[in-house]
């Protein structure tokens, strides 16, 4: 049984956090599109960013703000246009939307962290974006969650929020987060945004490193369309309005925070891939065996990004020797005659012999879990293992459908 419980108010759970979300009119379809998340005291900050050699401006600025300074009040963020590929005038654009928030909100710019997404190639519309900020603050409010997590979403068709509370030195600890994503998806840090506020004390560089282990746990296991964004960026702010002692290490304290903090991006970043571009369902790849645990996320992530096991997925076929191929291509040595693949409950291979299997109601499993009717769940299950070793991964994604092509063929015009 795990040491958290659900709560609501996404990222204003934790004390001491506001957001607002308001539509400035930076989308033309007049949707939600300006979001800002404030801590009232200055808050520890740690960020994962997109490891594209093309990158958004708020990522360089976000970077450049982090190595200067650990700490940051605010998270500005617009949706609409990504600010990405274009040049000085994008880059003096990201600093000028700080120094202008920062007035409004009376701090330091170097207090204000950025984020972007949108449309490759388009700078943000200053002007509106602006004018907009006195009543971005305004509304402000420690029930803004939600509005907030609507205001950065582009093509995803629904929000994705959580809350998670747990006990630390008697007193509560509270972890939320939001995001965004649903299409460029396959994070190496896709259009992919999370934000993540925390009311612990924590040590600057431990909540660096408890953010990137939870990365790679989870945003960095998930692919839409193997397409990495321009904009990738998890950024995550600890406030210690909690007044717990300050957590320094990895003692009991600092592992029920970390593990905290992974399930609040595992949450998200299953959200993001069950919300794919055109998506029936969600799958979820478990792969054991393998000699340690980075090679068995490898091998995990390269079959949930495999097409033609998405496309299968998606068609409803149980061809298991597409997640076969898949997994040894993955760039880990195994044996193949210690390869087993499961589908669900049904086993397809073991010790790499092919196994008698009743294809058609595994056929119907893919088909009752695009529709949730599998034990109430829109997942697809695949488990494999490699060997005896103890490594252990999880990646997750979605299926390939012809909608995905439509959504992505269009989406500029």
């Amino acid at each position: 049984m795990s040491d958290w419980k659900v709560i609501e108010g996404g990222v204003t759970a934790p004390k001491g956090f506001k957001s607002s979300g308001i539509t400035a009119g930076l989308k033309a379809s007049k949707s939600p599109d300006l979001s800002l998340i404030y801590s009232e005291t200055e808050a520890i900050a740690a960020g994962v960013f997109t490891t594209s050699e093309v990158r958004a401006a708020c990522v360089d600025y976000c970077r450049q703000k982090l190595q200067k300074k650990s700490s940051a009040k605010a998270i500005l963020c617009n949706s609409g246009q990504a600010n990405a590929a274009t040049g000085a005038q994008g880059w003096q654009d990201a600093k000028d939307s700080a120094e202008a928030l920062a007035k409004e909100l009376n701090i330091d710019a170097d207090s204000i962290l950025l984020a972007s997404t949108g449309v490759i190639g388009q700078r943000i519309k200053m002007d509106i974006m602006i004018n907009a900020f006195p009543q971005l603050v305004a509304e402000l409010s420690e029930n803004g969650g939600e509005a907030t997590a609507k205001a950065i979403i582009t093509t995803d068709l629904v929000t994705k929020s959580i809350a998670l509370e747990t006990i630390i030195d008697d007193r509560p600890v509270r972890i939320g987060g939001i995001s965004k994503g649903s299409g460029m998806i396959h994070p190496n840090m896709a259009t992919m945004l999370g934000f993540i506020t925390c009311d612990a004390a924590v040590s600057t560089n431990l909540w660096q490193q408890m953010l990137k282990r939870a990365a790679d746990k989870s945003f960095n296991q998930i692919t839409v369309d193997g397409d990495t964004s321009t904009n990738d960026s998890l950024i995550a702010l600890a406030n210690g309005q909690s007044r717990t002692r300050a957590i320094t290490s990895l003692d009991e304290n600092g592992q029920k925070l970390e593990a905290m903090l992974t399930e609040v991006c595992q949450y998200l970043a299953k959200a993001i891939a069950r919300d794919g571009e055109g998506a029936t369902c969600l799958m979820e790849v478990e792969v054991q065996g393998a000699t340690d645990e980075t090679s068995a996320r490898q091998i995990a992530k390269t079959i949930v990004g495999s097409s033609l096991v998405k496309s299968a997925i998606f068609g409803r076929d149980p061809n298991w020797g597409r997640i076969a191929a898949a997994a040894g291509r993955a760039g880990v040595q195994f044996n193949q005659d210690d390869l087993m693949i499961k589908l669900g409950d049904f086993l397809l291979m073991e010790r790499g012999q092919p196994q008698p299997f009743d294809r058609i109601a595994a056929s119907n499993y893919l088909k009752q879990a695009a529709t949730g009717e599998y034990l109430k769940t829109d997942t697809v299950a695949i488990s494999v293992s490699v060997g005896n070793g103890s490594g252990v991964g999880k990646a997750w994604g979605c299926d390939l459908s012809y909608d995905y092509v439509k959504i992505n063929a269009e989406y500029t015009t």
